[in-house]
């Protein structure tokens, strides 16, 4: 007999514990069943093992800047190895946390992989052999998505890294050479080029960190020149060699042609969709580019079956496949949620400096048709940025002339990961520029650039 609940989440990351979370809330019997590690790629290859490591680079940065604070340390060394099995503690230590939370919401937890076999049915598996057979008449499949993998640029775990082989190193590399410049492109190439790596960061597009504002990719592009990085873009990878210990890249880039050689490298070239082996076949689930179709309520084609976070497609965070488990639990259980806001949801890189953005580039708000109005706030004008010593970033705003409705915000620089919540929820509540010119902003703090960002696009700023 099959085991019976009223729901099953299939996939343990952000997405699929928060969903059987919030079944269990609502009292609803929740089974999860993940094969790997609970937490997902997110807790545990991703998001948090990578913030360990930045943050661990940042520091070194900061050893060798000692000088500028009035101090000095002499023969100044990391080991390496310590570094990375911190940054596994940490992300051991949540994977337990998400154990903890699953158990005192008591949700049944199957160790191993799940695939769909019949209406309402699921065949879970360890190894090949039966685990269990569930039923229930909700399925979510939060089964996350894997890095793309490019002809000539396999991972082979030596010479050429995925982000798994990049969070856990044998060695430190003296050279290093990153293909793609997204969110996880850039925080590898930062955190290695922090550590003391000379790096060589190739994107295919006219500029870094695309997704971005124009404006705040040409910072980041500058500021990662200034470190010694060195960037190529509009670039076109030719051949790619691997040697003993070292691998060659052919490149393309700025009208000359040159071969890169490097200890490692690291492809960084996007995401599929984990749509294998889950039994879509023979059901209404509908596929496009590796990600499974949903609606605004997360719905598939298929009766009952549900599909969230980076499975379901773009915007590809662990903070999108969150809201959405919320979402699609609540419509489950009866409740009337509001359907996910894209442009409402915050995006962050947590590279050296950092970027922070939320809603519509400038150039997207024109294409869409509107009239508007932009202001900008460097942090040089800014004392608490000044007195971090972190005086390089600005923030932009990009409202609409007519309504004074904030389209968009972007951010560079110190911490503003931390800060772009504030956005976020002016987004969320419909807020215009009078809202936001008449919040008072603590004195003295970083954030008050955001203040003086929204007050220049009104001519009304202060400090510059």
């Amino acid at each position: 007999m099959a085991d019976q609940f009223d729901l099953v989440v299939v996939g343990g990351g952000p997405g699929g514990y928060v969903a059987a979370i919030r079944a269990a809330q609502l009292k609803m019997k929740v089974a999860l069943v993940e094969r790997e590690n609970l937490g997902g790629i997110c807790l545990n290859w991703g998001c948090i093992p990578t913030k360990a490591l930045l943050r661990a680079s940042e520091i070194n940065h900061l050893l060798h800047t000692l000088d500028a604070y009035g101090f000095a340390a002499d023969n100044i060394r990391f080991d390496f190895q310590k570094v990375i099995k911190r940054s596994r503690a940490v992300a051991g230590q949540l994977s337990g946390g998400v154990k903890g939370l699953l158990k005192k919401n008591k949700v049944t937890v199957y160790d191993g992989h799940a695939k769909l076999a019949g209406p309402g049915k699921l065949a879970v598996t360890k190894d090949g052999k039966a685990v269990a057979e569930l039923a229930a008449k909700n399925i979510i499949l939060a089964t996350g998505a894997r890095a793309r993998v490019l002809p000539g640029m396999e991972p082979d775990g030596k010479l050429i890294w995925s982000y798994r082989e990049a969070l856990v190193p044998d060695a430190m590399p003296k050279s290093l050479i990153v293909i793609g410049s997204g969110a996880i492109g850039s925080e590898f190439a930062s955190f290695y080029l922090n550590m003391g790596a000379q790096v060589t960061l190739i994107e295919v597009m006219d500029r870094i960190l695309p997704v971005e504002d124009a404006e705040i990719s040409t910072f980041v592009q500058k500021s990662f020149a200034k470190q010694k990085m060195n960037v190529l873009t509009s670039a076109k990878i030719g051949k790619i060699t691997k040697n003993g210990d070292s691998v060659t890249v052919s490149v393309e880039a700025g009208g000359k042609t040159q071969e890169i050689t490097a200890d490692r490298m690291i492809s960084a070239v996007g995401i599929v969709g984990n749509v294998e082996e889950l039994g879509l076949e023979g059901t209404k689930v509908k596929v496009e580019r590796t990600h499974v179709v949903i609606d605004e309520m997360c719905r598939t084609g298929e009766p009952g079956v549900y599909a969230i976070g980076d499975l379901a497609g773009a915007p590809w965070l662990a903070h999108k496949a969150s809201h959405e488990a919320i979402i699609c639990v609540e419509h489950i259980a009866g409740m009337h949620p509001h359907p996910l806001e894209a442009m409402n949801v915050p995006g962050c890189t947590y590279c050296r400096p950092q970027v922070a953005s939320v809603g519509l580039t400038e150039a997207k708000a024109k294409e869409a048709g509107h009239e508007v109005r932009v202001g900008r706030f460097p942090f040089i004008g800014n004392g608490k940025a000044i007195a971090m010593g972190e005086p390089e970033g600005l923030v932009k705003t990009v409202f609409d002339a007519k309504t004074g409705e904030l389209l968009g915000a972007h951010m560079v620089g110190p911490e503003v990961t931390e800060m772009i919540q504030g956005y976020t929820i002016a987004r969320t509540l419909e807020t215009t520029e009078a809202e936001l010119m008449h919040t008072i902003f603590p004195h003295p703090t970083v954030s008050e650039a955001m203040h003086e960002a929204v007050l220049d696009a009104y001519g009304r700023v202060i400090h510059i």
